[in-house]
């Protein structure tokens, strides 16, 4: 089996059950439930099949919806957050700087991986808190959950980056 497949393995399942058996139980002030598992879409390597990969996200967030009782929210947010995350990529790193057989998230800028990991994340944490709450009425909780909750997520997510993945 190679490498990369089963390291893509390992952490969908990795992050799934830290998910769903530690941090749905989480609740930071009361409210503040981190969603490291979109880890997952973060770290994909870049050159693999993107229908693959897009079939794979929406497998994801639905387990993570499927364990969590949420309806469907998280398999939409992931999806899409794979579906521009290539967009974005190449947004943040300007076209002089991306190689796709090169890539590495830790072997770019930290501003830059910084930006990459928090757009990602607010977007994916607005579209949760939009289908969850699916009230205008609502804004204001949906834009605060999305900025704090979104906060918690990127520390430790960039904690988990640095500590689990290798620098090449």
């Amino acid at each position: 089996m190679n490498s990369s497949i089963l390291n893509n393995s390992i952490r969908f399942i990795g992050l799934v059950l830290l998910q769903v058996f530690v941090l749905n139980h989480i609740n930071l002030f009361g409210y503040l439930n981190p969603m490291i598992y979109i880890l997952w879409v973060i770290l994909f390597p870049i050159r693999k099949d993107k229908g693959v990969f897009l079939i794979l996200s929406f497998l994801l967030g639905l387990t993570i919806d499927f364990f969590s009782d949420s309806g469907g929210i998280n398999a939409a947010a992931t999806l899409f957050i794979a579906y521009v995350r290539l967009p974005i990529l190449k947004a943040v790193l300007k076209k002089t700087d991306f190689d796709y057989l090169l890539f590495n998230l830790r072997a770019i800028s930290f501003g830059k991986a910084f930006l990459f990991i928090s757009i990602l994340t607010v977007i994916h944490h607005f579209i949760v808190f939009s289908l969850e709450y699916f009230s205008l009425n609502s804004f204001s909780s949906i834009i605060s959950n999305t900025i704090l909750t979104s906060g918690i997520t990127i520390i430790i997510s960039i904690l988990g980056i640095i500590l689990f993945t290798k620098k090449k």
